[in-house]
């Protein structure tokens, strides 16, 4: 059976915790920034977790995380 082939657009938004979750960045943080509270900014910041309903489409593309 031939090697399965890893999604790099996605490989570089995602990374494995140690307890095997995935870690993303949160979205909205880019451009148009002047209206955005500096507060909301601030929690763009932080990494989030992928959500359950998504995780099984997520390791079906990165099979090798």
């Amino acid at each position: 059976m031939p090697k399965m082939k890893t999604s790099r657009a996605a490989a570089k938004r995602f990374k494995v915790t140690g307890t095997g979750k995935l870690k993303r960045n949160k979205a909205y943080k880019r451009h148009i920034l002047t209206k955005k509270s500096t507060k909301l900014k601030r929690n763009l910041r932080k990494a989030a977790m992928t959500d359950q309903t998504n995780v099984k489409n997520m390791k079906k593309i990165l099979p090798y995380m």
